[in-house]
């Protein structure tokens, strides 16, 4: 999504994006590489997207409702440089699939540690972002410092106008 992103470009718009990012986080298994995958891959972030906002019981129910959906059957795997590590579904399966999977996966361990309050929407008023909060006091507002420094210039600019 272009407003959330550091760059402010969609970041995942064209084939070579998508082969960047899966080489860059060293994601392995089948890649089709053609606009089809990259459309389903892009409705996995729009899914994961709304997912990431649920209460602690919705979001246990959709992320096993991508399980279900997936046939997914956790199992330790070692490829790559990668030391054991958990796959649910197999290498062969469409990327989409396997990148959702993934997500539902980690999910798991969020909703375990009973840690959603970590997983947030940015407050910039123009940006469809979500992150991971690690700040020690849970207190991270903004998905990027782009988006962070836009909202202190739109702020300070309003003080000023005053």
């Amino acid at each position: 999504m272009p407003g959330a992103s550091e760059s402010g470009d969609d970041e995942l718009a064209t084939t070579g994006q998508l082969a960047g990012l899966l080489d860059v986080w060293g994601f392995s298994g089948r890649r089709e590489g053609d606009r089809r995958e990259l459309d389903e891959v892009r409705a996995v972030r729009d899914r994961l997207r709304e997912i990431w906002t649920l209460e602690r019981d919705p979001m246990a129910g959709a992320v096993n409702a991508i399980l279900e959906e997936a046939h997914a059957i956790p199992r330790l795997v070692r490829h790559d440089a990668l030391d054991w590590h958990i796959h649910a579904v197999s290498q062969d399966r469409p990327l989409a699939e396997r990148m959702l999977v993934e997500a539902a996966m980690a999910l798991v361990d969020v909703i375990r540690a009973d840690g959603i309050d970590r997983l947030a929407r940015c407050q910039a008023d123009d940006c469809t972002g979500v992150f991971v909060d690690l700040s020690k006091n849970a207190s991270k507002r903004y998905c990027s410092t782009r988006c962070g420094n836009r909202m202190a210039t739109r702020a300070y600019r309003a003080r000023s106008a005053d």
